[in-house]
């Protein structure tokens, strides 16, 4: 059976959409993978998640480590069976989160020491522990090591930290290639740092390109920076990642953030937006958001999204999801993201057919026009 394979079938412009083939599926790219944290994509069912057309979500290394722990992961089937989710499942390395969520942490040439957000137990996350726990997920794409650092950095503590994940993503590649079965049957991806800064970029690019990965991230970026510095940023990027493998920007994002980056060649993202919005009240539109709580729906007969073909907006109205959430009631939440899920997925197919219909731009002009414009509000 085939382990790891993309195959783009048409192209617009830097655009691409196809298809990455492994065991355990079939991914359409341009792909959105909802996050599952904490081995669920929060209130939602893996059923559902499917059905809203997603071919694969996000585990978390770092929260599932120290909760329930790999080890226990792996001894109660690995991910896909502990969370009764069939398709694959890309993990994130940890990284991101032992920065931005830990306290004490002690950054050295071995890993990172950290005290867990939890109960302040000590841990160390190195290149190798990482892959380890990952592998003991079952992870289907595992994601390579690294150190991000604010793109406000100084260019001396960027370059720093971009030179020190190569060598991670190095060590990475060899822990990932000595683990057996599990890497004879799935995948890495390297993750391409260097902040906005276009020389780390390509430095950090072509360190990738030499040790060589199934596909190629690209790092550091829905930090803060605002969308035209990703933007500016991604025009450079992606053009330094080898065209034949796919390429996934990680963290990414709004609606809009995620049409221009396939504009600019990104095959693959994730993002907390759809389901942290859904439980805050929050709903993805074609014609932008909304906020549900308002008062103005108490008595909306309309559907969230007019446009929306999810179970959600052919069965419900704007009335019962305002009630729901203003009564805080579990079952608002879940609707809310099961639609924007839906959204998401949905405007990824969208996507997916503007390009190999050739008519990108004219969708992505169209889309941003309706999304962002002023509402009579």
């Amino acid at each position: 059976m085939t382990r790891f394979a993309f195959e783009i079938a048409a192209t617009d412009g830097a655009a691409r959409t196809g298809t990455i083939t492994m065991q355990r599926g079939v991914i359409r790219t341009p792909a959105f993978m909802p996050v599952g944290t904490a081995a669920t994509v929060k209130a939602m069912k893996p059923g559902d998640v499917e059905r809203a057309g997603a071919d694969i979500i996000l585990g978390n290394t770092y929260h599932l480590m120290l909760r329930p722990g790999a080890e226990r992961v792996a001894r109660l089937g690995g991910l896909h069976g502990f969370m009764g989710w069939n398709k694959p499942i890309l993990t994130d390395s940890g990284g991101y989160q032992v920065m931005s969520l830990s306290a004490l942490t002690k950054r050295s040439e071995e890993g990172v020491a950290f005290a867990s957000h939890l109960d302040g137990t000590r841990h160390m996350i190195s290149p190798e522990r990482s892959i380890e726990i990952q592998r003991l997920l079952g992870s289907n794409i595992v994601m390579a090591f690294d150190e991000l650092v604010p793109t406000t950095s100084t260019r001396e503590v960027q370059a720093a930290a971009m030179e020190r994940s190569m060598r991670w993503a190095k060590r990475s590649r060899d822990a990932f290639d000595s683990g057996g079965d599990h890497a004879a049957n799935n995948a890495i991806f390297g993750i391409q740092q260097g902040a906005l800064d276009e020389g780390l970029r390509k430095a950090s690019a072509d360190a990738l390109i030499d040790i060589g990965f199934d596909g190629y991230a690209i790092g550091g970026l829905a930090v803060g920076e605002g969308q035209e510095a990703m933007f500016g940023c991604l025009d450079f990027a992606t053009g330094q990642l080898p065209v034949e493998r796919p390429r996934y920007l990680m963290g990414v994002g709004k609606p809009t953030d995620i049409v221009g980056a396939v504009e600019r060649g990104v095959d693959m993202f994730d993002c907390v937006m759809p389901t942290r919005s859904g439980r805050t009240g929050q709903a993805f539109t074609r014609t932008g958001p909304i906020n549900i709580r308002n008062a103005r729906f108490a008595e909306d007969q309309g559907p969230l999204d007019p446009e929306c073909a999810c179970a959600v907006c052919t069965t419900w109205s704007r009335a019962y999801v305002h009630h729901l959430v203003r009564a805080g009631e579990m079952l608002g939440a879940m609707l809310m993201t099961e639609h924007n899920i839906a959204f998401y997925e949905a405007m990824m197919a969208d996507l997916r057919a503007a390009i190999a219909e050739g008519r990108l731009a004219a969708f992505a002009n169209d889309f941003r026009a309706r999304y962002d414009a002023p509402k009579g509000e």
